[in-house]
């Protein structure tokens, strides 16, 4: 080789080599795996809370990557019976795994609000603590997590506070705000600020603002009334849509969601010309198990007519069936839910509104004042029932195989039960069980029984005058059957404080325990003390002493 070769050949050797290092740059960066974790949220480093205070707006973007599989949410309603969040940590892996893929959490005043709003939280709130971890088990079981805050109706839970008074929209009623009062606003926007600064992950929120019970009865709105044509949708409208410009500021990004009910006597024109179609989703609810599909498709034409892009809708496994339901009717709400997957199949014909999601509601209370509805355990089957009839599309041999495999328990529809039960909670859910079959029933009995009518009556009891011989043939019996109760209601105390709060176990047992059980004791003690008596004359409260 000549000199000359040489050189063209290491020169040569260089251009290669260049081309190498250019291709080895190149593909660094277009490296698909480094371009799928940057599609992966997951991976992402977390972005720091913005939130201040209700004048500072929170700037990340919620990236738009909501699945494209409509959402089946589980509905907590914190209103009453809240449980504790190691109870949670046991429920939201088996959510997880019977269907569900999000949480809808109601607060109200489970809510750790702080500075002026510390007023609005129980006794028993969750700590700052807690919610962190809620929204850790959330992540690891993948559940969307969807805070819920009431913005005009259902404030009962603020309202009722003095302080407050003055926002209410009828006087003498706690239930809803007076939109047109001054800090009706600046109250709803300090409660979402505190709310969304614990959630600043949060992809969706629910503002409520269903029910708004006297709309157009305080002085205010009546005033607004007369120079606006008494346009009762214009009010209702122009208080949700400012709720809801306030949020999009607060988070941009943020997709918002509101009950259907005060659109329902609206018309499309109406609701398009406020705005809120851009802003906000609406949630047709319905509970009841003869659910019109056709009633419904009708808000649904309406709502699409509006300019709404997504609806969503509401079922319920429990809560809606009685005001003061103790044990939850399962066909109930499979029948409710049986309805809900004839509309869910229908949504392909409507061309520019998108089904987004269902949630399945478990109301703990009608209202804020109300007593409680079912407690969560014992409402375990009948959700799990209806997340797998969701899944399937009807409760059919595959749907009931899946239910009792992972509740591992036999579901029999026609007697309103889970069979040999073992879910967390299935303690609870089978001694409601026994309390509710046979706690009233079993007093009565004793009670109509020959000797306790005849001999023991109110009248006896109250003059202390009764024969012995007769009381004998059943103290014992009155006497065991107590004992048995009070050996029960012992353990179900502790297996209630594992789940629940103080209060909810005074309140569920003030409702549907103590009487019954006072009953028996006082009858134990009185029986007691009359037959030491030895058949004596009858005390005269009218024979003067």
């Amino acid at each position: 080789c000549t000199e000359a070769d040489m050189n063209i050949q290491k020169f040569m050797r260089l251009i290669v080599g260049c081309l190498v290092i250019v291709a080895m740059f190149s593909w660094g960066l277009h490296d698909p795996v480094k371009k799928e974790h940057a599609d992966n949220p997951e991976v992402q480093p977390e972005e720091k809370e913005t939130i201040q205070s209700n004048q500072e707006e929170l700037q990340p973007v919620v990236p738009d990557d909501t699945p494209m599989d409509p959402l089946k949410i589980v509905h907590l309603d914190l209103k009453g019976a809240a449980p504790k969040v190691k109870y949670l940590e046991q429920i939201f892996p088996l959510l997880s795994t019977l269907g569900a893929s999000g949480i809808l959490l109601e607060y109200e005043d489970m809510f750790p609000y702080e500075g002026e709003l510390s007023i609005l939280k129980s006794s028993f709130a969750y700590s700052p603590e807690d919610i962190e971890e809620m929204k850790s088990l959330a992540k690891r079981h993948k559940l969307e997590l969807i805070p819920l805050v009431q913005v005009f109706g259902h404030l009962e839970f603020v309202l009722k506070h003095e302080k407050y008074f003055k926002l209410r929209e009828v006087q003498t009623f706690p239930n809803s705000l007076n939109p047109q009062a001054q800090g009706s606003m600046d109250l709803v926007q300090d409660m979402l600020t505190q709310v969304m600064k614990k959630h600043p992950e949060a992809k969706w929120f629910h503002i409520g603002a269903d029910e708004v019970r006297g709309l157009g009865e305080s002085k205010d709105s009546k005033r607004w009334l007369e120079t606006n044509n008494g346009d009762m949708g214009k009010l209702f409208l122009n208080h949700v849509t400012a709720v809801g410009r306030f949020m999009t500021k607060l988070k941009e990004g943020i997709k918002l969601i509101l009950w259907d009910d005060m659109f329902r006597k609206l018309n499309s024109d109406t609701i398009k010309e406020s705005g809120l179609q851009d802003l906000a989703s609406p949630m047709i609810w319905k509970y009841i198990p003869n659910m019109d599909v056709k009633e419904i498709g009708n808000y649904i034409s309406k709502y699409e007519q509006a300019g709404f892009k997504g609806v969503w809708f509401a079922s319920a496994f429990k809560g809606a069936s009685g005001i003061d339901q103790k044990w939850t009717p399962i066909n109930h709400h499979l029948k409710n839910h049986l309805q809900w997957q004839k509309v869910i199949t229908s949504m392909p014909q409507y061309k520019s509104v998108r089904f987004q999601g269902i949630a399945l509601t478990g109301w703990q209370r009608y209202e804020h004042h109300t007593v409680l509805c079912e407690l969560l355990p014992v409402a375990i089957p009948s959700l799990a029932v209806c997340l797998q009839t969701l899944k399937y599309g009807s409760f059919d041999t595959e749907a009931q195989k899946e239910v009792q495999r992972l509740l591992e328990c036999q579901i029999e529809l026609s007697k309103n039960e889970c069979k040999g039960a073992s879910f967390p909670g299935s303690d609870v859910y089978e001694m409601v069980k026994k309390i509710n079959d046979n706690l009233e029933s079993s007093v009565q009995k004793i009670m109509q029984s020959y000797h306790v009518k005849g001999s023991f009556s109110p009248y006896h009891r109250k003059r202390s005058f009764a024969n012995p011989r007769n009381l004998a043939f059943f103290k014992d019996e009155l006497k065991k059957l107590m004992d048995e109760w009070d050996s029960f209601l012992l353990t179900f105390r502790q297996n209630m404080e594992a789940i629940f709060y103080p209060d909810t176990l005074e309140e569920w047992l003030e409702e549907n325990v103590n009487e019954h059980i006072e009953r028996l004791h006082g009858m134990v003690v009185d029986a007691e003390r009359i037959i030491k008596l030895n058949g004596q004359p009858k005390v005269d409260p009218l024979k003067k002493r």
